[in-house]
């Protein structure tokens, strides 16, 4: 006959004492037992204790007066368990307050709504369930009803109890073992559920990342994204490359200002619209001036703005048009000559910062090889040395020159730039870090 108590794991050999003794059904030898059972008297003892609340039972039996329960019910620290009786459902849910912690049902009472012909044994406890979903449940029936009983924990209850084999000892620490079960049970919901939606955003995070258009072109395209948010796969910083039919290559990177997901996600918005515009056949000033009003217009504070960096690579590889909105200038590495930042000159200001702003454009000559490496600021402003100064631009344009002494180019170069920034500064950058590198071999 199944015993009303949670149900207690067998001891494996490995565990036991090898001598052979009398053993109960649960696999437990009678010289066991004792310690056992005072092992999880004491478990629980101090799970009620750490609580330090008073447990409450709502009883709900058509006929609390003549019920066989002990009056007086005491939890593991031998304080009183609160009990209050209601006779049906309507009034079980007029006394289903916040500070009760385990329902007592008669799995005897009639549903609502249930009809004479309807064979659900357990239509009251499924009503329970949805009514109280926080609650832990004990379902009451007789011991000749052994199967229902099962069956109301493979349906939501923590547990069963028989009536006629009822007493305030055993109900009092079926009541502790229902509501830490409860809990427990609660606990690993919302872990899974936090697991969920933590998959479910790394997805769609990783669907939001570009991926560059350059079918038909001989220049190779390697990237480097970190975000600084933590356990994050996309940050506020963007960049995307596209090809478009003429021939001309077009990149950009950028950066919205602050951080969390309502920037990435505006970051997003404006990385899809320069594709979009660029596409369409836009460049320079013409581009820049309507992606500032795509970003005024999504923004969720005025305060808010973006630094780009846009090039646009003629189709002979030669030469390059170059716009700049308040972002560092790219760095340029050409055989022979030491790696260098581009001219500055004609920057503009930042998207969102003033209307009707101009951005021009600067025309670069490249040669017939060289690599071009854009980057956001969360490269250029990490500490190095005992006082913490930035990094700075010069600081990784000597970066740069000492992994291209090394003899590394493309991904190799940007992963080991990016390693050296974050060893300089003793540990993570706290903001986005988003490289590019374009290469073109003669």
């Amino acid at each position: 006959m199944p015993v009303p108590v949670p149900r207690q794991r067998t001891v494996p050999a490995a565990e036991c004492d090898q001598t052979q003794t009398a053993s109960h059904g649960d696999g437990t030898s009678a010289a066991q037992a004792p310690r056992k059972e005072a092992t999880v008297e004491k478990d629980n003892r101090a799970s009620t204790q750490a609580n330090g609340t008073q447990l409450t039972l709502l009883l709900i039996e058509d006929d609390p007066v003549g019920s066989p329960m002990v009056p007086e019910l005491l939890d593991a620290s031998g304080k009183p368990i609160r009990v209050r009786r209601a006779r049906n459902l309507t009034e079980a849910e007029r006394l289903l307050t916040d500070d009760v912690h385990c329902i007592l049902l008669d799995l005897a009472l009639p549903a609502p709504g249930r009809s004479a012909g309807d064979d659900d044994e357990l239509a009251v406890l499924r009503h329970v369930l949805e009514l109280a979903p926080r609650h832990a449940v004990l379902a009451l029936t007789s011991s000749g009803d052994a199967e229902r009983a099962a069956q109301a924990v493979r349906v939501g209850a923590q547990d069963y109890l028989f009536r006629d084999e009822l007493d305030g000892r055993l109900l009092s620490r079926a009541i502790r073992y229902a509501v830490e079960r409860k809990r427990s049970d609660t606990a690993e919901r919302r872990l899974a559920e936090g697991r969920l939606r933590a998959q479910e955003n790394r997805r769609l995070e990783r669907g939001l990342l570009p991926t560059p258009l350059l079918d038909g072109s001989t220049l190779r395209f390697a990237s480097r994204y970190r975000p600084g948010r933590s356990r994050a796969l996309l940050g506020g910083d963007f960049y995307d490359a596209v090809r478009t039919p003429d021939g001309t290559v077009h990149a950009m990177i950028g950066d919205v200002s602050g951080h969390g997901p309502d920037e990435a996600a505006l970051g997003v918005e404006l990385r899809i619209a320069w594709r979009a515009l660029t596409l369409a056949g836009l460049c320079g000033d013409e581009l820049l001036s309507t992606l500032q009003q795509v970003l005024e217009h999504e923004r969720s504070d005025d305060e808010i703005f973006a630094t780009l960096c846009a090039v646009d690579i003629a189709p002979d590889g030669r030469r390059a048009g170059l716009c700049l909105a308040g972002h560092p200038s790219p760095l340029v590495i050409t055989p022979g000559k030491p790696a260098r930042l581009l001219p500055y000159e004609n920057n503009g200001p930042a998207l969102g910062l003033l209307p009707g702003a101009r951005w021009p454009r600067m025309q670069v000559e490249l040669g017939a090889e060289w690599s071009l490496m854009l980057y956001t600021d969360g490269l250029i402003e990490g500490r190095v040395g005992n006082e913490g100064e930035r990094l700075g631009q010069d600081g990784m344009v000597e970066v740069v020159r000492r992994q291209l002494d090394q003899g590394l180019r493309g991904e190799g170069l940007l992963r080991a730039t990016v390693n050296e920034v974050r060893g300089l500064n003793g540990g993570e950058l706290t903001d986005d870090v988003a490289v590019v590198l374009l290469d073109r071999e003669s």
